[in-house]
């Protein structure tokens, strides 16, 4: 009996790995994963922010435009809440990662969000458009 319950176990925990294992793979290299062009360090992750929200980070040079990205804040259903211009803290003019902040000042009665970070794109053209959007609770 002890051996069949010891078994289980094994299997139990074996199948935990391989699904933590697939998650993380998924979560950190999956087709949406941009953590080669643009990292945030603050807010962290499922973290509760309130207002000021300071955003750091940093992102690649060509990220940038005249030094500055835009930054949004909109609630589940993509109301706009708050928008900001993250400001680089180094030379911008790199294809190396480059710190940023920005603080966002906001009010809302939303419990969730996304906290979107735009690549500035001065031409308006579709191809040279990205953004990374993060889940944020209020």
């Amino acid at each position: 009996m002890r051996k069949w319950i010891f078994g289980l176990i094994v299997v139990g925990a074996s199948a935990l790995l391989v699904w933590l294992f697939i998650e993380t793979s998924w979560f950190c290299c999956g087709p949406d994963d941009k953590s080669d062009l643009i990292k945030i360090f603050t807010p962290k992750l499922g973290e509760v922010t309130v207002s000021p929200l300071v955003v750091t980070g940093e992102a690649r040079g060509f990220w940038f435009f005249e030094a500055s990205f835009p930054v949004k804040l909109v609630d589940e259903q993509g109301n706009l809440i708050v928008q900001g211009i993250a400001q680089a803290q180094d030379e911008w003019m790199t294809e190396n990662f480059v710190p940023f902040k920005v603080t966002l000042e906001f009010s809302t009665f939303a419990t969730s969000g996304f906290l979107v970070l735009e690549k500035d794109n001065p031409s308006g053209l579709p191809e040279n458009a990205d953004e990374i959007r993060a889940p944020i609770r209020f």
